[in-house]
C-alpha cells in the first residue's frame, strides 16, 4: 500500500464497490434512455446518453467525495449542490446544442429533454436512489413510446381526412 499512497492515491469517503455500482447502473439506465432515442433516429442515440449518466453519476459522486473531505477539514460552508448545478448547466449546453429550427421547424427538443433526463437519472443513481432512478428511466421510455404512437395515429388520421399529406416520419 506504500507504492499507491506513494503515487496519490486516495481512498474514498464511500466504499468504491459501492461508487462502482452506481456508475453501472446510471450507465444501465443512460442506455435504456439512449437506446429508445437511437431507435427512433433521434441526434443523441445510445453512446451520448451512457455518456451523460455516466458523467452526471461521476460529478455528483465526486461533488459528495469532496465535501465529505471538506468537512473532514473542517470547512463550515461545503456546498455539493453547486456541483449538481455545474452538471445540469453542462447537459442543457449539450441539449441545446442537440436543439436546432431549421425553415420554421424546431428539432431535436425530445432529444435534448431525453438527455437532460439521462443525467437527472445519472445524478439519482449516483446519490443511491436505485429504484428511483430506474423508476424514472423506464417510466420516460413508456412516455416516449407511447406519445411516438399516440403522435402517429393522430397524425396519420389527420393526413387520411386531409387526403394525403405526409407521414410523421417526412416520407409520403
Amino acid at each position: 500500500m506504500d507504492f499507491v499512497a506513494s503515487i496519490g492515491f486516495e481512498e474514498t469517503h464511500q466504499p468504491q464497490h459501492i461508487i462502482f455500482i452506481r456508475l453501472l447502473i446510471a450507465s444501465a439506465l443512460g442506455a435504456l434512455i439512449g437506446f429508445e432515442r437511437g431507435a427512433q433516429s433521434g441526434t443523441a442515440g445510445l453512446r451520448t446518453h451512457i455518456l451523460i449518466a455516466l458523467a452526471a453519476a461521476l460529478f455528483t459522486t465526486l461533488a459528495f467525495e469532496i465535501y465529505s473531505e471538506a468537512l473532514e477539514g473542517g470547512s463550515q460552508n461545503a456546498d455539493p449542490i453547486r456541483a449538481i448545478e455545474a452538471v445540469t448547466a453542462g447537459i442543457a449546453f449539450l441539449g441545446a446544442g442537440a436543439i436546432f429550427q431549421q425553415r420554421g421547424n424546431v428539432q431535436g427538443l425530445t432529444t435534448g429533454a431525453g438527455m437532460w433526463l439521462a443525467g437527472a437519472v445519472g445524478v439519482c443513481a449516483a446519490l443511491g436512489y436505485y429504484v428511483i432512478a430506474i423508476a424514472v428511466a423506464v417510466f420516460s421510455v413508456l412516455v416516449l413510446a407511447a406519445m411516438r404512437a399516440f403522435s402517429h395515429r393522430v397524425v396519420s388520421a389527420g393526413n387520411a381526412k386531409i387526403g394525403g399529406g405526409t407521414e410523421p416520419d417526412g416520407s409520403r
